[in-house]
This record gives C-alpha cells, sequence and structure tokens, in this order.
C-alpha cells in the first residue's frame, strides 16, 4: 500500500514520465509539469528519492534508479491500455460512457479520479 500512497499523490508519475528518458535538472523539470509550483516539485523529488526511484545525479540533475526504470517496465501495459482506451473514446458507444472517464494525461499529472469515475464498484 506504500507504493501506492506515493504513486497517488498529485505530480509523482508525472514526474517519473518525464525522467524515463533521462535525467533532468529540476528547472526544467518543473517547466515540463506546468502548473506544479517549486514547493510541491522539491517535496515529490524528496519522497521519490526517499523511496529510491528516482536518484540526484553529479550534474543535479534527476533520474530513475534502476528500481525506478523497473517501475516504468511494469507500468507500461498500464500505458498501452491507456492509449488504446483513448484512441476508442471517439465512438459513439464508447463516448456517453466516457465523458467523466479521466485520461492518460489525468492519471499522468495526478489529478484526483473518484473510484466512480474509474467505474470502480464496492464488492
Amino acid at each position: 500500500m506504500a507504493a501506492m500512497d506515493l504513486l497517488g499523490r498529485r505530480w509523482a508519475l508525472r514526474i517519473l514520465w518525464e525522467l524515463r528518458d533521462g535525467p533532468i535538472g529540476a528547472r526544467a523539470l518543473r517547466e515540463r509539469c506546468d502548473g506544479m509550483s517549486s514547493s510541491v516539485l522539491y517535496d515529490r523529488l524528496r519522497e521519490l528519492t526517499s523511496a529510491a526511484l528516482i536518484e540526484q545525479t553529479d550534474k543535479d540533475a534527476y533520474a530513475l534508479t534502476e528500481t525506478g526504470h523497473a517501475l516504468g517496465r511494469a507500468l507500461k501495459p498500464l500505458d498501452d491500455w491507456a492509449v488504446a482506451w483513448r484512441a476508442g473514446r471517439g465512438t459513439p458507444s464508447t463516448r456517453a460512457r466516457s465523458r467523466a472517464a479521466p485520461t492518460a494525461s489525468d492519471l499522468r499529472m495526478g489529478t484526483n479520479v473518484s473510484r466512480r469515475t474509474l467505474g470502480v464498484t464496492e464488492s
């Protein structure tokens, strides 16, 4: 559950997503994450570093650790699903169901998504 708590925090997945192609400095990372305050950025960077998902390089950039890369590989099927799901949203049969559904971008950016919106029912 601790992993879900961390990854569910606003901007955490977006930061990991932005680091997928290599190290990025904090300023450039903030520019890529429109609307993120510097205090939230540094809080998330500390949390992700503490969880051993990212590390700070010698050049003061942030990069994924091997554990961070492994998480990215684990999330790849979810990203593939989100891309396919979004591509199918324009059809009449899915348009009505998906009005309130989050996009892959919403999920990456840490937008709060209710269980009802995701179609999760209590059992």
